[in-house]
């Protein structure tokens, strides 16, 4: 053997099963990252984002609630009951005298205080109210198809259970909340839907076309964000006839949130297609006879997927904080409808909130949705990029 073939260094194939956690694969773990799909690499990475993964498992629980909220919510939110006004939360209980008894609650019982003329509620420790799960109680409408009186869970009988108390006309604040997630989530995904159409499309026109397309694009998107984006929320908000019905005030402020939104994105858009639109694979795909909008589409926006799905993550919690504003303002929903912000409504009486601070109590779903959206987006954007 020669002392050329003697020194050559020996190759071995590692035969232990791909371990998609390791940040340097080797031998067959090399060629099986070569093989993986562009999302495959992307769900490697983003399942390794504990944070993002559990926002995105608060948000999924959130979302499969919409289609459910009556089955949900114990009360119907609309409900009065007038003897319990501005009534405490009650606590659940499972054991009563040492004894496991299952949830239940223990009755209310009020007096009016002459001093303060406010309603002063004790608990009738001595009684045990069961809570009653799949059960009949309350008749509703499902999705305006199908009658119906099943529940997830029901007071008991001759009983309450107002987990977060009541609001001034005796109305369950968890009842209220739990169906006014279908709207207020709903905002931020129809109001992203038209936000990102707009934005990618004037944004995509705008870089790769340029000349003067590209200027007149520019001047509407500097007239746009020259504009104050609050009182301009205000201004249109006010404008809505105040004799649609909800539904369209619904559509009336989402086509808001999402008319106002688009001119950050499409900015973005244009930038990240100048830099694009002259590399090798935009020139071979024009020389192949491919369309300005198939290389738009599927050439120029996968490039910087990235920055797209951090956008969207975060301008849907904008929206949602958006329609919350408006509405806790008077000038988005309005009753019937209930969303977060209308339940916020509430809140503006400082004095009611010093005597009954439970009518703070939307505010928490908002938070939680928030940070969840931030946080997984954090993950999303770090895992768009799976060969960073």
């Amino acid at each position: 053997m020669s002392l050329e073939l003697r020194d050559r260094p020996h190759h071995f194939v590692d035969t232990a099963p791909f371990d998609p956690g390791r940040t340097e694969p080797v031998g067959a773990e090399s060629s099986a990252v070569d093989r993986a799909s562009s999302w495959r690499l992307t769900w490697w990475k983003f399942r390794k984002h504990r944070v993002a993964v559990a926002a995105g498992l608060i948000l999924i629980a959130f979302y499969a609630l919409i289609p459910f909220v009556e089955v949900i919510a114990p009360y119907n939110p609309a409900k009065r009951h007038g003897d319990y006004l501005y009534a405490p939360p009650q606590s659940i209980h499972f054991f009563h005298e040492g004894r496991f008894v299952g949830p239940y609650t223990h009755p209310y019982h009020f007096t009016f205080n002459i001093e303060t003329f406010h309603r002063d509620y004790t608990v009738d420790r001595s009684k045990v109210q069961p809570l009653r799960f799949f059960c009949r109680d309350e008749g509703y409408s499902f999705w305006g198809l199908v009658d119906t009186d099943w529940h997830l869970v029901c007071p008991p009988k001759d009983g309450t259970m107002f987990l977060l108390g009541t609001d001034r006309l005796g109305r369950d604040l968890l009842s209220r909340i739990i169906t006014g997630t279908r709207i207020s989530l709903t905002v931020g995904l129809v109001g992203i839907a038209v936000s990102f159409t707009l934005g990618l499309f004037f944004g995509g026109l705008a870089g790769y076309l340029g000349g003067w397309v590209d200027n007149v694009i520019q001047r509407l998107i500097e007239i746009l964000r020259s504009l104050p984006e609050l009182p301009l929320w205000l201004a249109l908000s006010a404008a809505l006839p105040p004799n649609w019905s909800p539904i369209l005030v619904f559509f009336g402020i989402t086509l808001i949130l999402g008319l106002l939104d688009w001119p950050g994105l499409a900015r973005a858009v244009r930038s990240k297609l100048l830099a694009l639109r002259e590399e090798d694979y935009v020139r071979a795909a024009e020389l192949m006879g491919a369309s300005k909008t198939r290389i738009i589409a599927r050439h120029l926006i996968p490039n910087f997927m990235s920055h797209l799905i951090a956008s969207a993550t975060l301008s849907i919690p904008s929206m949602i904080l958006g329609e919350t504003a408006l509405s806790f303002l008077g000038l988005g929903l309005r009753p019937p409808v209930t969303s977060w912000g209308v339940l916020l409504n509430e809140a503006q009486n400082l004095a009611a909130v010093q005597l009954h601070p439970w009518l703070l109590a939307p505010i928490l779903p908002v938070v939680i949705v928030v940070l969840a959206f931030n946080f997984l987006g954090d993950g999303l954007r770090d895992a768009a990029d799976p060969y960073h």
